[in-house]
């Protein structure tokens, strides 16, 4: 049986979706974007600032699931805009420190406009 994860120190999902799944072994990521829980409004700031709520986003759902970042086997980025592909990175890379596989895309538009969102898969093995 699937357990849906829910945790008040993510931000509540903007849709009909839950913030994770979990199936067997594996927890299924919803994307998050650089929402503030406490204020539900997207952070202010470059890719930078943005990246980083989304990565602590991530790390407060990962935790509800009861898994952490070095748990995550894959993950699926979006941003706004490839030209802050290196700035995303930098920030990408201090919480991802295990180099999970990943797929990093442009897209026209992100929810309440924001300029990146991640979701990520992980494994409870």
């Amino acid at each position: 049986m699937n357990q849906t994860i829910d945790t008040k120190q993510a931000p509540k999902a903007v849709g009909p979706y839950s913030q994770a799944v979990v199936t067997g072994n594996l927890v299924f990521l919803s994307g998050q974007i650089p929402i503030d829980p406490a204020t539900g409004a997207v952070v202010e700031g470059d890719i930078s600032v943005q990246a980083e709520q989304s990565c602590k986003n991530i790390g407060a759902v990962l935790k509800a699931a009861g898994a952490d970042f070095e748990d995550v086997v894959k993950t699926t980025c979006f941003l706004k805009d490839m030209k802050d592909f290196a700035a995303f990175n930098a920030v990408y890379a201090k919480y991802f420190a295990g180099k999970p596989a990943r797929s990093c895309v442009a897209v026209r538009e992100l929810p309440k406009g924001a300029l990146v969102e991640v979701e990520a898969i992980a494994s409870l093995l």
